[in-house]
């Protein structure tokens, strides 16, 4: 027997409430990121001399950013796995475990002896703890989504569903402030040495933040009134894909842009910025700040617009907008100055936050409440896959052939197939997740 998830609405959260979980979403989705970020920074400025310096700088550094990617193949698996136990165990405690592997791993790499002390094993264990990573990471997304979407008022899930989502850019904005600050203090030789490991150790610290911060949060309404309820005797990963592929599918090659250009924007760029463009690792770290801070403004307009006009209407906007993005950003970024670079990192990731903005409501209003972490959990990591980990993996091959603009076009075609997929999905804007339960779920009944 199932229970369905139609039924009355969750008691409305006080406003004060309300503010206190968006902030501690927000709270935890900035630490985890942080340290997956400063992974991929690193990667792209020395790991290649570190992990991989028997196989020369381009073929180091494209096997770092490989060691980048790795986490991406296991995200889908964490969504999978956490999203198994937060659906019927509890956002809250689902949460504080992503945050507790995160931040042991995070400070595992910190501590990890290099090829020239260990040999093969040091980069063995570096694809390990990678893995880790993306697993944490493939579980944080979701569940911090719900603390917001699933409390929130209707009319304004876009606006308090945006918290979560302010995650990676402040996150890389931190990241590339944090490397910064050891460039500006160490010299070269001791920043490989030594220094890139600060950040990797230091960040224990926001964990022991973030960890105080979660286990004061309550479990959310809408769970709470589906736990009091007959529980399904069915794996939730297999009902969403007996139910709800469809919008598994749909919801994933709709992020799958955002992801591409996010990824392009906060790894690639930081290699090719130095590399490719010959310009100071200060300079580049800089605008990633600012290319960062970019992308947290349109964000934060395109969630609280999809509370207006809908959020099928803003992902469809900002996917629209992507397509012209990608084909300007590249020609911009090689003319070769400080603030070309600036302006076409800025592009790059503030397109995106148009459609990443209203997601975080978005995808949760496609499932029902039993399986929402998991269903919205494999959307998003599905896309982040492909947007984040194989696209820049292809544009890393193609600058050599066929020069930088070959990424744009490969940007701009991601975003038409972002773009049909939108277009593609229903209508959601519920005033209630109970409402939408019975408009999205009638086989549950």
């Amino acid at each position: 027997m199932t229970q369905t998830d139609a039924g009355p609405p969750a008691a409305a959260v006080p406003p004060t409430s309300m503010r206190r979980i968006a902030m501690a979403s927000m709270t935890g989705t900035v630490i985890e990121f942080y340290d997956f970020f400063i992974y991929g920074t690193a990667a792209a400025l020395v790991f290649n001399k570190v992990f991989f310096p028997e196989l020369g700088a381009a073929a180091g550094t494209a096997l770092a950013l490989a060691t980048f990617g790795v986490a991406f193949v296991a995200r889908p698996f964490g969504s999978i796995l956490f999203g198994h136990f937060g659906d019927r165990l509890g956002r809250k405690g689902t949460l504080v475990t992503t945050l507790l592997m995160m931040g042991l791993s995070t400070l595992a790499i910190g501590l990890l002896p290099t090829a020239g002390t260990i040999g093969v094993l040091a980069p063995i264990l570096l694809v390990v703890l990678r893995i880790v990573q993306g697993l944490a990471v493939g579980g944080e997304w979701a569940g911090a989504t719900l603390l917001t979407a699933e409390n929130s008022p209707g009319k304004a899930r876009g606006k308090y569903a945006l918290f979560p989502q302010l995650g990676p850019s402040v996150a890389f904005s931190l990241a590339s402030a944090t490397f910064l600050l050891t460039a500006l203090t160490m010299s070269p030789e001791a920043f490989q040495a030594w220094g890139w490991r600060l950040p990797f150790i230091g960040s224990i610290l926001l964990v022991g933040v973030g960890l105080y911060v979660r286990l004061k949060l309550e479990e959310t309404a809408a769970f709470k009134e589906k736990a009091a309820g007959p529980v399904s005797t069915s794996l939730p990963i297999a009902e969403v894909f007996r139910t709800r592929s469809r919008s598994v599918l749909l919801g994933a090659g709709a992020t799958t842009a955002v992801f591409a250009f996010f990824y392009i924007g906060v790894t690639f760029l930081t290699s090719y910025g130095t590399t490719q463009l010959g310009l100071a690792r200060t300079t580049v770290l800089t605008m990633g700040i600012i290319g960062g801070l970019v992308f947290a403004a349109t964000t934060i307009l395109g969630a609280i617009a999809s509370d207006r006009i809908g959020r099928r209407n803003m992902v469809v906007i900002g996917n629209a907008l992507s397509v012209v993005g990608g084909l300007v950003a590249f020609p911009i970024l090689d003319i070769g100055t400080p603030w070309s670079f600036g302006l076409g990192i800025s592009v790059i990731l503030g397109v995106v936050g148009f459609a990443y903005g209203p997601i975080g409501a978005q995808l949760p209003e496609l499932f029902p409440t039993r399986y929402r972490y998991t269903g919205a959990g494999i959307s998003y990591n599905l896309a982040g896959v492909l947007g984040g980990g194989v696209v820049p993996l292809i544009s890393a091959a193609l600058v050599p052939v066929y020069g930088s603009f070959a990424i744009g076009v490969l940007l701009a075609g991601v975003s038409v197939l972002s773009l049909g997929c939108a277009l593609a999905l229903p209508r959601t804007d519920a005033d209630s997740l109970a409402d939408q339960d019975a408009l999205v779920a009638p086989a549950a009944a």
